[in-house]
This record gives C-alpha cells, structure tokens and sequence, in this order.
C-alpha cells in the first residue's frame, strides 16, 4: 500500500506538536491571547519563523477592498488560526478556509483549545482557488469557469498600508 504524501507534512505535524505542548502545559481555560503567546514562543524554540497577526488583503474581483488580520503565518507556509472555547463555533473551519482563499498558501491548521485539544487541516490547493476566485459561495465551484483568472498574490501589511483605502476588519 502506498503512502499518501500530505502537504506540508513536516511543517503541519510540527505546528501540531507544538499545539500539543501548549495544551499539555496549559490545559483549558486561558484566553485565545494566552495561547497564541505561548504558541508562539514554542514555535520559535523549535526554529520556525512565525508571523504573528500578519495582516493580509483580501480582493474582490482583482480590488483590494480590506484588511484581514490572521493569528499567524508559520515559515511563511502554513495559516495558524488559534481558537479558545468550551466548543468551537460552526463558523470556524470556513473562517480559515476563507483566509487561505484570502492567501496565496495552501495550508492551514484551526488549533481548538477546548476541554480537549483538537485541531483541523484545511487544505486549499491553487486549483481549487482559481475555480472559486469569482465565486461567491466558496461551497459553490460551478459558477467558476473562467480557471485563467488568478487572483493577485498574498500581500502583508504593516498597520498603515492601505489605510486610506480600507479601515482593518477584525
């Protein structure tokens, strides 16, 4: 039987390794800031370079409309998006989907700090993006017929760029 090879593998079991640390460490109950901090700091320790609230435009139709703040970027691969509550809202893995189709990376993990740990990898691969680049409902892939339109590349900002064009949305 042959092995399937996952996207960013290596880089996504590590983020998830660290997640584990944190949780073993902390357990439940702190807020998401508590979290991503020591996130972050265990990341580090383990040599990746991490982007924390790395601000993002989004485009409509080739125009940058906003601003979209992402918990962090991990070695400029890998969408980390940090949640901590009793249980996840139903909104949560569409959050990340959207901030990958927001990106130019493929990957993303949502990090759940509940009573138990759970993690999710959302993988959004180049051709799914160019297929819902136009479309309104990322759900919806049939309306997208045009696959040569790519959408611009991941721009990050620092907190003044494109403030006269959109106020950041949180």
């Amino acid at each position: 039987m042959s092995r399937i090879h996952l996207v960013a593998e290596a880089l996504t079991r590590s983020i998830i390794g660290a997640f584990y640390e944190v949780f073993n460490i902390l357990g439940f109950g702190f807020l998401e800031h508590v979290y991503k901090a020591a996130l972050e700091k265990e990341l580090i320790r383990r040599g990746h370079r991490v982007e924390r609230e790395a601000r993002v435009v989004v485009y409509y139709k080739g125009d940058a409309i906003a601003v979209q703040v992402v918990d962090m970027i991990v070695d400029s691969r890998v969408v980390v998006e940090v949640k901590s509550s009793l249980e996840l809202r139903a909104g949560a893995r569409q959050q990340l989907h959207n901030y990958l189709r927001a990106t130019d990376l493929e990957v993303g993990l949502l990090l759940h700090f509940g009573l138990e740990p759970k993690f999710h990898r959302i993988v959004e691969l180049e051709t799914q993006k160019t297929k819902t680049a136009r479309s309104t409902d990322s759900t919806d892939c049939t309306d997208g017929t045009d696959t040569t339109a790519k959408k611009p590349p991941r721009a990050l900002l620092s907190s003044g760029d494109l403030a006269e064009k959109s106020a950041p949305d949180h």
